[in-house]
């Protein structure tokens, strides 16, 4: 039997930064919600208007730390910064493979991110967590 909805395991993520892949190896979450700005008109002759525009897309994923390559891309990040003032973004992918076989690649555009570490410890997995805001989502395929 097919299964009919879509489960975790049916996304991928992929980020590039500068034109650059990042192999994430092991991502074990992702989430992102749209963010929304609300217009608001309350007249004095009528009943209140509001609708919301778009205003970018705020997420986390979480990866299983088994290569330094998000450390070093945060390390690069800031380097460029204290180096010559510029700040990169990225972009990320999300994959999805629908339940009628079918794959959605959506584009988060203009990505800034915030990196986030579990503790170390011993005989413990560190994961990484990565706060992101993107521009825009766009559906690609």
């Amino acid at each position: 039997m097919v299964n009919p909805y879509s489960i975790g395991r049916d996304c991928r993520i992929t980020l590039l930064w500068n034109g650059t892949r990042i192999d994430l190896r092991d991502v074990t979450g992702f989430q992102a919600e749209q963010q929304t700005l609300a217009q608001r008109a309350d007249p004095l002759n009528g009943v209140p208007v509001e609708f919301n525009t778009p205003n970018g897309w705020r997420g986390v994923f979480t990866i299983a730390r088994a290569n330094a390559n998000l450390d070093s891309l945060i390390a690069a990040i800031e380097a460029a910064f204290w180096d010559a003032g510029t700040i990169g973004s990225g972009t990320i992918y999300q994959y999805i493979r629908e339940p009628d076989g079918t794959t959605s690649t959506w584009e988060y555009t203009n990505v800034s991110m915030t990196l986030k570490t579990d503790r170390w410890q011993a005989e413990g997995m560190v994961h990484q967590n990565v706060q992101f805001f993107a521009s825009t989502r766009s559906k690609i395929s």
